[in-house]
């Protein structure tokens, strides 16, 4: 309990602060945020838990006392209005004005860039996917995918390769320039961050500095569809970042307590659940180019991956002792 505390005190703050900003129907809405960040970024915790145990502790401070400011103010707040600033072209004192003042106004221009978010997030998401997906395992969960995988991952930058016939496909439907240089850029931030890490790695753990940076990429990835579909419950930006301020404060304390419970080494299907609820959540988000999907839908399927993932990692365990 005591990896906790911290995001308790802070849901405690977030809904007093909501409590002021609107009352009652406010702490409401702001409830309902937080279990919505959770329950879309679980597989986030346990894909951070992966890289966090390789790195220094106090890189793992700095993740959760930085990080959760980035988390909050920055991915939640300041990149929604760098994004919609820059692909609506309009400035960003303008934009911030329209978060704070006229809300729906900057709904309906994030909605309108949306489908550039996904091109993003989901072509970043693929990447993470598709490179654990390709690599050889010591520790297989559905076997004849991840057997049939590991032999099309002696191919050299298979990974590349695929995510680059999906974009193609994606663009040649979306007929949509923009959409095109969004993916290719998701691709690019991907490989920028995996290269320099990978030179500056003795055992290609992720670490330091680039581990960090990594991990707040994909944190953005995945606060994007949050971000998106927080809109659809209140249009108020303030009780938005709070509530999944909120979520994101205990997906961080999660990640923490897996970490330092040794949940992965214990559960060892648990990783594989996430990677597997990535991919499917990179597939929705470029699927949402095209129509939309809610994020229930998204939400449910990778709670549900890392449920069977978890149950079958405890039914193993017992059959071992």
């Amino acid at each position: 309990m005591r990896y906790f505390y911290f995001s308790f005190f802070i849901g405690i703050v977030g809904i007093l602060l909501a409590f002021f900003i609107g009352g009652l129907s406010a702490i409401y809405i702001t409830s309902i945020l937080a279990l919505l960040e959770i329950s879309l970024s679980f597989d986030n915790a346990v894909v951070n838990a992966k890289i966090l145990k390789n790195m220094d502790k106090v890189w793992q401070r700095r993740f959760l006392t930085w990080g959760i400011l980035i988390a909050v103010f920055g991915m939640r707040f300041v990149f929604p209005i760098l994004i919609v600033s820059v692909a609506a072209n309009i400035g960003i004192i303008k934009t911030i004005n329209l978060a704070l003042f006229d809300p729906q106004k900057y709904h309906e221009v994030l909605v309108n860039v949306e489908k550039l978010i996904y091109a993003f997030g989901g072509a970043f998401l693929w990447m993470v996917f598709s490179d654990f997906l390709f690599e050889e395992k010591e520790v297989r969960w559905i076997k004849p995918i991840e057997k049939t995988a590991e032999k099309f991952g002696r191919v050299n930058n298979i990974s590349l390769i695929v995510a680059m016939i999906i974009g193609l496909i994606v663009i040649y439907d979306s007929k949509d320039y923009k959409i095109a240089i969004a993916y290719f850029l998701g691709i690019l931030i991907y490989s920028i961050l995996h290269g320099i890490n990978s030179a500056l790695s003795t055992e290609g753990a992720k670490s330091g500095l680039m581990g960090f940076l990594y991990l707040e990429v994909l944190d953005a990835s995945f606060s994007f569809d949050g971000v998106i579909g927080a809109f659809a419950i209140t249009s108020n930006i303030l009780i938005i970042m709070l509530g999944l301020g909120i979520g994101a404060m205990f997906v961080r304390s999660l990640t923490i307590w897996m970490v330092e419970r040794g949940v992965l080494d214990e559960y060892k299907y648990l990783e594989h659940g996430a990677h597997y609820a990535i991919g499917i959540l990179a597939v929705i988000m470029l699927l949402k180019i095209f129509f939309h999907i809610s994020e229930e839908i998204t939400g449910t399927l990778g709670l549900l991956l890392l449920i069977i993932a978890f149950l079958h990692s405890k039914y193993e365990k017992s059959k071992q002792s």
